[in-house]
């Protein structure tokens, strides 16, 4: 017994020294990142590009705040906002009629809701944007929210359906011999208890919606209609050789994402290992 617990006691040194090296390698990027956009413009080449800079500096800040990067927040801030709001309310809703409802109509339309997910955004892109054409909404940010709404839907109600299969069904039936309705019973009881699961595909679809780089490029052609991921491509032709205004700009629109997963990250494990667990 001795020996056994002698054996158990050794540390993996070499798990301990891979764990090292992974988190150095995820870590260093963003270090660099960092650093260089508090780095002069003036020093960037003649400074280590991994030391702390002499002369730290908001300059490159200052620079991209002031190239309408406030506008451009706004714009994915309210195509975000919008976008995940609608997805996870609406997808709540075919999620509790999908689990409640066991007709075969009901599985024949999950199935080909399903279907969705198949389908890459790049191929079909020109009826997207033939139809954006002709209900006129091109160069509208809700060109790039209908469109944002349509593909999320699919994989946020099967995260959603495969959570609400768990919940008990004795719940449900206590509620109606109450005399609930079924919007009370989504309000009252499936809201509360999918609550990891509607933060996760939250926090899933805001990252998908912010980073999305294709519809705003294809559906926005005016400077006043972009979004952060379609400005910082802008910027990189307006600061061509001015690295640290660069990634200045990347850190700023990195910001909103780490803010939300700060916020869900309690509830997001949880929501996933529902979602993805069967």
């Amino acid at each position: 017994m001795a020996v056994l617990a002698r054996r158990r006691e050794t540390p993996n040194v070499l798990g301990g020294l891979l764990g090292w090296v992974y988190l150095a390698i995820t870590i260093l990027p963003i270090y660099y990142i960092v650093v260089t956009s508090i780095r002069p413009r003036s020093t960037y080449y003649s400074e280590n590009p991994l030391s702390w800079p002499a002369t730290p500096t908001l300059e490159a800040y200052r620079q991209v705040l002031a190239a309408d990067f406030g506008r451009y927040f706004l714009n994915s801030v309210i195509v975000t906002a919008v976008s995940v709001a609608a997805v996870v309310f609406f997808s709540l809703l075919a999620a509790y009629v999908i689990v409640r409802n066991r007709s075969k109509l009901t599985r024949r339309m999950f199935n080909l809701l399903l279907l969705g997910i198949a389908i890459p955004l790049q191929g079909v892109i020109i009826p997207v944007y033939y139809l954006i054409v002709q209900v006129g909404l091109y160069d509208t940010l809700w060109a790039i929210i209908l469109p944002s709404i349509g593909f999320a839907i699919p994989i946020t109600v099967l995260i959603l359906v495969n959570f609400l299969r768990d919940v008990p069904g004795e719940l449900f039936e206590s509620m109606r011999l109450d005399g609930a309705t079924d919007w009370r019973m989504l309000w009252t009881l499936v809201v509360p208890l999918s609550r990891p699961a509607i933060v996760t595909v939250a926090v899933y679809d805001a990252l998908n919606v912010w980073n999305g780089f294709l519809f705003p490029l294809i559906l926005t052609q005016s400077s006043s209609m972009r979004t952060l991921p379609l400005s910082l491509w802008s910027f990189q032709g307006a600061f061509t050789v001015n690295v640290p205004a660069i990634l200045a700009a990347v850190v700023l629109s990195v910001l909103p994402i780490l803010a939300a997963y700060a916020v869900g990250r309690r509830q997001l494990v949880s929501g996933l290992t529902a979602g993805f667990g069967k």
